[in-house]
């Protein structure tokens, strides 16, 4: 049914456009273009006034070609950025994957499904399939936080559910469980001290050490995670270092858990400080929200019953990270993460099965076909 051909070659060309987070202009124009050509509405919203964004999201409107009003409307996102290393890639086609050259990221997540959204909309149009209103929504700097979704205008948005097509687990696997994620972001003040008299100074390095050693981190229980990510301090050798500023997270699926284990870390760090006669000053963000979408919600039995349709187990899954539908949850529009197949992302590793590809589009298709035939029965 679909054209394997030119998604391959429009996957090709999305990822050798350079969307490092706070840099999708370009290819937020391409594809601003690539919509309208194929005579959707699009508008854009006001993201990039936002700090740190680097354009603004697109909401993208393919009109009903039924006037059946029983037919659901529906919608699909992807994200528009990649993470670093995302500057010239350099696509390789092997043995029915897609990889980079291996000095940067390919880029899979998310134009994967920025290309199997296009290759859906060509053929809509092109075999005349019937279908009710459809949204896509494209977001900036998701890599980043969801900060495009957050800054997402929603009076644009018209579906009764939909799909975030963003998930690193199999085609046909439908993502119903997300976490929540805070940030722990704490600096350390110590005393300053030359290094041949560190008697008068107190080390915020000594101080973050015993802190995090103190502290539990990594798995926490079955549905809880935390890790210090990143550790920043010191000017010299020979120099106590009187600041340390450390970024944390932790996330989870329990609210109950997650908060016993961010109070945790706070108090962790600011009872360490102070038995050096020191302090920490401790920020928490709450970073996004989690979701769970039940087994029994129509938009998980559509998602289930167009892998069945492909051939494919159309398992159900909990998420160890988040995507822009954990944001658009909290809206009151349920969605569902959708298995994209891409390997090791992220990474300079990662990878992309042209199958996978391939089938990704399919169950779009699919996910059309059924929403319609719903209304028909």
């Amino acid at each position: 049914m679909i054209n394997k051909q030119r998604l391959l070659d429009t996957f090709l060309e999305l990822v050798q456009i350079d969307s490092e987070s706070g840099n999708e202009i370009e290819i937020q124009r391409l594809l601003k273009s690539k919509f309208e050509k194929l005579g959707l509405k699009v508008v854009e919203d006001n993201a990039g006034q936002h700090e740190n964004l680097g354009a603004n999201n697109l909401i993208c409107t393919l009109e009903a070609t039924t006037n059946d009003e029983n037919i659901d409307n529906i919608y699909f996102t992807s994200h528009m950025d990649t993470v670093v290393p995302g500057v010239n890639v350099k696509p390789i086609v092997k043995d029915d994957y897609i990889y980079s050259d291996g000095a940067t990221i390919l880029g899979a997540d998310d134009k994967a499904g920025l290309a199997t959204i296009l290759e859906l909309i060509y053929i809509l149009n092109e075999q005349d399939i019937a279908h009710g209103k459809i949204q896509f929504v494209l977001t900036v700097s998701e890599e980043s936080g969801l900060e495009g979704a957050k800054a997402l205008d929603t009076s644009l948005l018209d579906a009764q559910y939909g799909y975030a097509i963003d998930a690193s687990v199999d085609v046909g696997t439908t993502v119903i469980n997300a976490p929540t994620q805070m940030k722990i972001n704490t600096t350390i003040h110590g005393k300053k001290a030359h290094a041949s008299v560190p008697n008068k100074g107190v080390s915020a390095i000594n101080i973050a050490a015993k802190a995090i050693s103190a502290m539990k981190l990594g798995q926490i229980d079955d549905y809880t995670t935390a890790n210090i990510g990143r550790f920043e301090g010191g000017s010299a050798t020979n120099i106590i270092a009187d600041k340390v500023t450390l970024m944390a997270e932790a996330r989870s699926h329990s609210d109950e858990s997650i908060n016993a284990q961010v109070a945790h870390m706070k108090s962790v760090f600011e009872e360490t400080a102070e038995k050096y006669g020191c302090s920490a000053t401790v920020e928490i963000i709450n970073s996004y929200p989690g979701f769970k979408i039940s087994q029994d919600a129509k938009v998980t039995n559509v998602a289930k019953a167009s892998a069945i349709a492909l051939g494919l187990t159309p398992n159900t899954v909990m998420a160890g990270g988040g995507s822009d539908g954990n944001i658009i949850n909290q809206l009151g529009i349920p969605t569902v993460i959708l298995g994209v197949g891409y390997e090791h992302i992220h990474t300079t590793e990662e990878r992309m099965s042209i199958d996978a590809l391939n089938l990704l589009a399919e169950q779009l298709i699919k996910i059309v076909e059924i929403t319609t035939q719903k209304s028909e029965n």
